[in-house]
């Protein structure tokens, strides 16, 4: 069963290579969405797919890329979109 997150990740997240590596690890999983920079400095992720897939994407979203400082990863659960792949979104 797919599932779709809304999920916000704070911290020193822009200007790291967050959203690039976030697309990388999409792939991986195979999880279809988008990642955007917000005005705040959060990150913005609309992510896709099954429970387990999500779940392992949120883990690695709390550590993320290398020069990444995450101080909060929040999601909740929204409405299927049917995304048909994962994107940066500008």
């Amino acid at each position: 069963m797919i599932k779709h997150y809304n999920i916000t990740v704070t911290g020193t997240v822009q200007g790291v290579w967050y959203r690039k590596s976030t697309l990388e690890k999409a792939l991986e999983l195979g999880i279809n969405g988008y990642v955007k920079n917000q005005s705040n400095g959060d990150v913005y992720i609309e992510a896709e797919g099954s429970e387990s897939q999500l779940n392992s994407l949120l883990t690695w979203c709390a550590k993320g890329p290398q020069f990444a400082k995450v101080d909060d990863v929040s999601f909740t659960e929204g409405d299927v979109q049917f995304f048909k792949q994962f994107e940066i979104l500008r």
